[in-house]
């Protein structure tokens, strides 16, 4: 059990044992380091439930806190609030049995299997800002839930069919009316694309502009899109596989610079062979109605406070839609993985359609009632307009473009002697964007500004791992001059103590974060942390200490925070240069 929470349940137990009618104790971290180190503010609680005066309760619980082993300078402020510190001995004690393997200190969470849908590509379309959330949220919510013990199965979830197809197989059409995909007959043997994965990126804008200015465009858009979307003509299956091949080959890419991977590559078109069983299911319980032609869902609750249209699952035409798909996906995921729970990270603009999505599975009984099925929306990335992210000329930001600017950015302060720059200011630039992206609550908009992210004096990602290669640096120091770091037996300073009491923390802010789907604590806690040992560093000349004891006690503590920068820099998938 991690130490922090073996002492509340002590505490407990000797409440209970004192007759005090609590279920829970919480050792808060105090606001008021001069006062405590941590408040317990049950008294004012209690106060109703024993009929007795804020104070006098807390007199009580003091009483019982003196009991434990764990306490000194145990005081009472205000009407109740309870302060305490923990005894010196005992935080050198906690060192001591941390250092032999520091992830004993962290709960794990009972084994469950959960299905992570992030990413969101689309296939031949450019990776955009509004992708670097999905991506960074997802990956490091991902390696989280796997570090505290659930079985997390990642998929990417393309959107690789649907009207973009149409847009595209249209425009190759027009550009190379020759290759033998419009042929209209079965090819043995297709031809080659002339294209590359850059060209795309081109390909889609301009034949969404035409389509859009021109109607007779978009209805044969439209028609290639249906006869797609049915497989009636070989030619056209053939040559969007040979896009998506071609596309994702290029996402993944972009995907492998930021860190981010996934256990599936599934997309929309992989659930087709499940649509006939998800209508069937639908239909069969009775919810999956005809209106106008088409077949709905309706999905409004009796404590619904705003409109709740119902969901159209089939359209009047007979074709299938987005949320057909992503329904089927569902049954396909339930029926190959069968897991506890599957979560979804997108934009919170996207609320409601997942609210309908997910109150029309549960309504026609197509997954069990035990599915836990959820949406961890985001907000949006902005420029300092307050509006969606942009480049300079006013376009949309694709994430290429992003990454490129800030590396340049970072290349223009990085020191010119420096082995493998190229390398070390890529590595710095997702850094700087992803840590910047995890700052914010998850569910907050925030204005990107790479010149103030890069900054290696700020609450940035470069000041991070700036101080965690300096960390390493001295352990190597260190370990060239045969010095030993396996034992810490120092009476703690305050600055000591103020790190050895954030370390216990940890596990809290693992648990937090996971809780909330939210790595703003992560975020946070890497933050105080390096801060601390920042200053640490400036208050003592660990390598040249005389005090052979004194010094591996030092050592050891940089040790220890330097696993935790690793560790915690791993779940967010930041990875570390060897220099900067």
């Amino acid at each position: 059990m991690n130490f922090l929470n073996s002492v509340e349940k002590d505490i407990l137990k000797t409440f209970k044992e004192n007759d005090i009618p609590l279920d829970e104790v919480n050792l808060i971290p105090s606001s008021k380091k001069e006062l405590g180190d941590y408040q317990i503010n049950d008294a004012m609680r209690l106060a109703k439930i024993m009929h007795k005066s804020p104070r006098e309760i807390a007199e009580l619980l003091v009483k019982c806190l003196e009991e434990t082993t764990y306490f000194e300078n145990i005081n009472i402020a205000g009407p109740g609030f309870i302060n305490l510190s923990f005894k010196k001995e005992l935080l050198t004690s906690y060192v001591e049995k941390v250092i032999s393997d520091s992830t004993k200190d962290v709960e794990n969470l009972e084994e469950e299997k959960i299905i992570i849908d992030y990413g969101g590509a689309n296939i031949a379309k450019t990776l955009h800002v509004g992708h670097l959330r999905s991506a960074n949220l997802g990956e490091a919510i991902k390696r989280l839930a796997r570090r505290l013990g659930k079985d997390v199965i990642a998929d990417v979830h393309f959107g690789d069919i649907g009207r973009q197809s149409g847009m595209i197989i249209y425009e190759l059409k027009e550009r190379y009316p020759s290759l033998n995909y419009f042929s209209g007959k079965t090819e043995e043997k297709w031809d080659d694309l002339p294209i590359t994965g850059e060209d795309l990126e081109e390909i889609y804008p301009t034949a969404s502009t035409k389509a859009k200015a021109d109607d007779k465009i978009m209805e044969e858009v439209r028609e290639i899109t249906a006869e797609l979307d049915k497989g009636e003509n070989k030619g056209y299956v053939a040559l969007w596989d040979k896009i998506r091949e071609l596309s994702i080959k290029d996402i993944k890419a972009i995907y492998k610079q930021i860190n981010t991977d996934f256990d599936l590559w599934n997309g929309e078109s992989d659930a087709y062979p499940y649509i006939k069983e998800t209508i069937d299911i639908m239909e069969k319980s009775g919810y999956l109605v005809e209106s106008e032609g088409a077949k709905i869902v309706d999905v409004v609750e009796e404590n619904d406070k705003s409109p709740m249209p119902p969901l159209v699952v089939i359209k009047s035409n007979g074709a299938t839609l987005y949320a057909t798909r992503e329904l089927a996906t569902i049954l396909s995921r339930v029926k190959q993985f069968n897991p506890k729970e599957i979560w979804y990270l997108a934009d919170m603009r996207q609320s409601l359609y997942f609210t309908q999505v997910f109150r029309a599975a549960y309504k026609t009984k197509l997954v069990p009632s035990n599915l836990k099925l959820s949406l961890y929306g985001f907000g949006t990335v902005n420029g300092t307009d307050g509006k969606p992210f942009k480049t300079r000329d006013g376009n949309a930001a694709t994430l290429k473009g992003l990454i490129k600017d800030v590396k340049e950015e970072i290349l223009t302060h990085m020191n010119k002697k420096l082995d493998n720059k190229d390398l070390i200011a890529n590595q710095i630039a997702i850094a700087a964007i992803k840590y910047a992206d995890f700052l914010p609550n998850r569910t907050t908009d925030y204005i990107f500004e790479p010149s103030k992210f890069i900054d290696v004096e700020g609450k940035t990602g470069p000041y991070i791992l700036y101080n965690t290669i300096r960390m390493k640096s001295i352990l190597e120091k260190a370990t060239a001059k045969n010095l030993k770091y396996a034992k810490y037996t120092n009476v703690p300073t305050n600055t000591e103590k103020e790190i050895i009491l954030l370390l216990m923390e940890k596990n809290n802010i693992l648990h937090k974060a996971y809780n909330n789907k939210d790595l703003s604590p992560i975020a946070d806690y890497l933050y105080n942390l390096t801060s601390l040992f920042s200053r640490f560093y400036e208050e003592n000349h660990i390598l040249t200490e005389q005090d052979q004891k004194k010094q591996e006690s030092w050592l050891t503590l940089t040790y220890l925070v330097k696993i935790t920068n690793e560790e915690l820099l791993s779940i967010l998938a930041i990875d570390i240069p060897e220099k900067m």
